[in-house]
């Protein structure tokens, strides 16, 4: 069955495309007796089929970028790269990022930076880290009481919108954040129209509190002719674990996680620590499917626990 959806992805049937890409979002592992012929028949996208890629396909996809043969398809091979995360991916990596192949003139960042489409990073410190979990659950929407007294957005004068409150004491959550070095309750608050518009950083403590930080730049395009908004009257609670981290919609109703994998609408978007630089930590994404019924895009939310810092961004087609 598998090898007839890559016959049928190889001359752009967008059905066998999701069909496998349902089965690399439920266990990329199965796919992987089949990587070879999908790379034979030039099936390179989408990457995340080839998460699952062994040593043989990664330096199978390695010798085609050093022949300098396809340097039109760089960018693809370079994503697959990502998605496998394979050691043997990230040494290439980072030496195609001091010693750019054939084709690199075109990319629009280096090589290593397309270890974040993967959830990966070279921190500062020279080092891999995972930005993102293995262990996900459903995020369901509840509704909640307006606040008598919420901050509002320095910029927009709305109230702003608590998108998450965790606390690792539960077991669940610990499960979920473990990726991230975090311990004790988590607030995440964020403007909901701002972070339309531009990534919204706030300091975080362990006890709870959150405060927006005074850094955040108010971009240039943001409209200021608009009345305030209130905030989603909802929020996120633990529904059922999920079977696969990747096991996430950005785009569907009931698509919201806590932990797991981000499904991207654009290029992959993880905050920089505004202390810092390194990349930040994925905590989990709201779809605008599951705060509205006319509801698009998605807010990802982002954490560095050493510098104390979570922020929240946002994504539309």
């Amino acid at each position: 069955m598998i090898e007839e959806l890559i016959r049928r992805a190889a001359v752009e049937d967008d059905d066998a495309i999701e069909e496998l890409s349902a089965i690399a979002d439920t266990d990329p592992r199965e796919l992987t007796p089949y990587l070879g012929l999908l790379l034979d028949l030039e099936v390179l996208c989408p990457a995340k089929l080839y998460r699952a890629a062994d040593a043989d396909l990664v330096g199978r996809v390695i010798e085609q970028i050093d022949s300098g043969r396809t340097p039109d398809e760089l960018n693809d091979l370079l994503l697959i790269l990502a998605h496998s995360a394979h050691p043997s991916a990230e040494s290439a990596m980072r030496r195609w990022s001091t010693q750019p192949p054939a084709g690199s003139d075109e990319l629009h960042v280096d090589a290593l930076g397309y270890a974040h489409e993967g959830g990966w990073a070279v921190g500062s410190d020279g080092r891999r880290r995972d930005l993102c979990g293995d262990t996900a659950y459903r995020w369901v929407m509840r509704e909640t009481a307006p606040g008598a007294d919420r901050p509002t957005c320095p910029w927009c004068a709305s109230p702003l919108w608590v998108a998450a409150d965790l606390d690792t004491t539960d077991a669940a959550i610990s499960a979920a954040l473990a990726h991230t070095g975090w311990s004790g309750r988590l607030v995440i608050e964020t403007c909901h129209f701002c972070a339309c518009f531009t990534t919204l950083y706030s300091h975080v403590t362990p006890a709870g509190g959150t405060t927006w930080w005074a850094g955040n730049t108010r971009p240039d395009y943001l409209p200021d002719d608009d009345e305030p908004e209130d905030p989603p009257a909802l929020a996120p609670v633990l529904g059922q674990a999920l079977a696969s981290p990747y096991q996430v919609s950005a785009w569907d109703r009931g698509g919201s996680t806590l932990g797991g994998r981000p499904e991207w609408i654009q290029d992959a978007e993880h905050a920089d620590c505004p202390d810092c630089g390194d990349p930040m930590d994925y905590v989990g994404l709201i779809g605008g499917a599951d705060l509205d019924d006319y509801g698009e895009g998605a807010y990802y939310l982002h954490l560095h626990q050493p510098c104390g810092f979570a922020a929240v961004n946002y994504q539309q087609s």
